[in-house]
């Protein structure tokens, strides 16, 4: 140590001439700048991965362009509009002008698509009125045009669910997908019998991801035990089993299922030559089917936890338990199991999250009455286009998930939660 440095010790000074004090703020500043550096690209991986899909779905389930975008000039003509009756002519000028650019630019069937949505029959019409207008004189009156094309077009309430549809945002894609409506005077009510099926579909979704929780908690425990206990040239061979089928995708695994469990197929043959059915039975395409078919697929992800916990197991706690008198049961019951709780709930947590997500297998192995909700939101992706229904059925979807994971961390507690 210099005569410098001791004197700048000594007069409470630090290296740069500073205090101690804003020298160690100053060191401390710079190990936290280098440390989020260092974590910087995972950060910016999650934020463009998942952060920004997740907001974006979550703005498409109230996002509602269409009639905003299409008929500019009608929705701001009625926002003079006081509901009262059917508008005046000066608004059916602005819908004519709006519908005739809309046939130009091909887009009247978007906007009455939309519009369908909530007033049935409202695509058609639409249509009808779009190319009736092409054809009239220019210069009006639109009023009785309208009115010739279609009743409705002069009926208030229909004008009045037209003016709630123009609004840029909406909540009609999240209400739908848990079977609620706005009627055609805005009063919130239940969904018509024939389409309220979203609620049914979530909670078929719900039970399903926790039949296949518990059907892994049930096999995968005793096989987390089992290697937990068996030397380690044995244990190594059970675990290259347990991971075997990551070597596989899920479609081949479950393609796999469908070859096992139809009628013609591998168990039925098996079981009616071990002469345990008479008659073969009906084993995919049903709830048994989907069920099993998860469950094989979901094991592994349940194994693994519950494993890494067992591991860190002393043997020497059973040991003492039995040496104190419990029996085999009631120390396993008592002192083992307990001890196993952090990677059961951490086993449990993931399968069933995962599960609520299953699209494929359900697809492949189940009926009609086994879809769950990602099937709906890939229908309403790919085949319906409605990209706001899909993103509302995904948002109801991540709400119920994080219920379930604040359940979860209340009840249980996500700090004693481990996966390895």
């Amino acid at each position: 140590m210099t005569a410098t440095t001791a004197s700048a010790l000594a007069a409470g000074l630090g290296p740069d001439g500073l205090s101690l004090k804003a020298s160690l703020a100053r060191a401390e500043r710079r190990s936290r700048m280098v440390s989020f550096a260092l974590v910087a690209p995972l950060l910016l991986f999650i934020v463009a991965s998942f952060c920004i899909p997740l907001g974006f779905m979550l703005y498409r389930a109230i996002d509602n362009p269409e009639v905003a975008e299409t008929l500019p000039a009608t929705v701001a003509a009625m926002k003079g509009w006081t509901q009262g009756g059917v508008p005046d002519e000066p608004v059916f000028a602005a819908l004519a002008a709006d519908l005739i650019a809309a046939q130009k630019a091909r887009t009247t069937g978007l906007v009455g698509k939309r519009v369908n949505y909530e007033i049935p029959g409202a695509r058609s019409k639409f249509l009808k009125v779009g190319r009736e207008l092409e054809r009239a004189p220019a210069g009006g009156p639109w009023k009785p045009i309208f009115a010739k094309s279609d009743p409705q077009w002069t009926d208030p309430v229909f004008w009045s669910a037209l003016k709630r549809i123009g609004q840029p945002m909406t909540a009609f894609y999240l209400l739908s997908a848990v079977d609620l409506r706005l009627d055609q005077t805005g009063a919130l009510t239940r969904q018509v019998p024939d389409q309220a099926i979203f609620l049914d579909v979530l909670f078929r979704t719900l039970w399903i991801s926790l039949l296949v929780t518990i059907s892994t908690l049930v096999l995968g425990y005793p096989i987390a035990h089992l290697l937990a206990s068996l030397p380690p040239r044995h244990a190594n061979l059970l675990m290259l089993l347990v991971l075997l089928p990551f070597t596989t995708s899920i479609l081949v695994r479950t393609t796999a299922w469908v070859v096992l469990l139809q009628t013609n197929g591998v168990l039925n043959d098996v079981m009616v030559w071990l002469g345990l059915l008479d008659e073969r039975i009906q084993l995919i395409y049903n709830r048994f089917g989907t069920v099993l078919a998860m469950t094989h697929i979901q094991l592994p992800f349940t194994v693994l936890p519950i494993y890494s916990v067992m591991k860190g197991i002393s043997p020497a706690h059973m040991r003492a338990a039995r040496s104190l008198g419990a029996g085999p049961v009631y120390a396993f019951t008592r002192v083992y199991m307990p001890q196993t709780l952090p990677g059961v709930g951490a086993g449990c947590l993931l399968t069933f999250i995962l599960s609520l997500g299953y699209y494929i297998t359900p697809a492949l192995v189940g009926g009609p009455l086994d879809q769950m909700i990602s099937y709906f939101v890939a229908l309403y992706t790919n085949r319906e286009l409605n990209w706001g229904q899909a993103s509302a059925l995904g948002a109801v979807l991540l709400a119920v998930t994080m219920v379930f994971y604040a359940i979860f961390n209340r009840l249980v507690g996500i700090d004693k939660v481990k996966l390895g």
